[in-house]
């Protein structure tokens, strides 16, 4: 109880954080604002979609990969850049002061950027559905495919947690993201299929943890893949690929994250 209480008013201290810095906060909004309008109305008349299948086709073809990429980039990004600037400015070393649970810190961090996950998600929602995205399974399998979605935010929260007490500096951690989310995110079928990468590079794009969720994604939410799917294993079972990915994430790095916290200072 006393460790949930202080992971309570940790979450509660970075959410407090992340209201009174408004500035901060639209600009994070307008990004996915706007990732919506090119890829809603550029990429997607450039895209070739099948005999019969117009752009719309392809509006909700990527708006899963775009809810998937735009929460791995908005979670690690804030998550890793929040703990390095916690370190640099000294808050780290006072929380360790205090007689307050080791993981607290960490965790209440994690638990806060779920929080801000569900908000950036809501936007998200509303803009694609401006766009023309549609549900088209129902409200229990759309209830599933966010829960899906916000299991994958949270495992790249403790990446990012991972970095930012790893790196010397905020700005250290901001530029240490884009050598794996962009791979991570590109790397995938969230905006094209797999089947037209490289041959070398198509297994990557099927383990890739971000295809397995995007692909479930599509299913739950039921919009179309506008290609016919691989017979790799992870692309048969998404959702069982996707939550074991997040789930095995979310382990390592937080066990790897709590090991380094108590070293920091040691």
């Amino acid at each position: 109880m006393k460790a949930a209480s202080d992971t309570w008013v940790i979450t509660r201290r970075n959410l407090l954080v992340m209201l009174r810095t408004p500035g901060a906060l639209l600009l994070s909004l307008a990004q996915p604002v706007v990732f919506v309008l090119i890829f809603a109305y550029i990429f997607a008349g450039s895209f070739v979609v099948p005999d019969g299948a117009g752009p719309s086709a392809y509006r909700e073809y990527m708006m899963p990969g775009f809810f998937a990429q735009t929460i791995a980039f908005v979670t690690a990004s804030i998550s890793s850049i929040s703990t390095a600037t916690d370190i640099k400015l000294g808050m780290v070393d006072r929380f360790r002061s205090l007689p307050m649970s080791r993981g607290a810190l960490l965790s209440g961090r994690s638990l806060a950027d779920l929080v801000q996950n569900l908000f950036f998600i809501t936007v998200m929602v509303l803009c694609a559905l401006i766009v023309g995205w549609r549900i088209h399974h129902g409200f229990l399998r759309a209830a599933a495919a966010f829960a899906v979605l916000l299991l994958m935010g949270y495992a790249l929260s403790w990446v990012g947690v991972l970095i930012g007490l790893s790196v010397e500096g905020p700005e250290a951690a901001a530029g240490s993201n884009f050598l794996w989310l962009f791979p991570l995110t590109f790397l995938s079928n969230a905006f094209v299929a797999p089947s037209s990468l490289p041959a070398v590079l198509r297994p990557v794009a099927e383990w890739n943890p971000l295809s397995a969720t995007v692909q479930s994604l599509r299913e739950l939410f039921g919009n179309p893949n506008l290609t016919s799917l691989p017979d790799a294993w992870p692309a048969q079972h998404p959702i069982v690929v996707s939550v074991g990915w997040s789930v095995a994430i979310a382990v390592l790095c937080r066990t790897l994250a709590v090991r380094r916290y108590r070293s920091i200072g040691a």
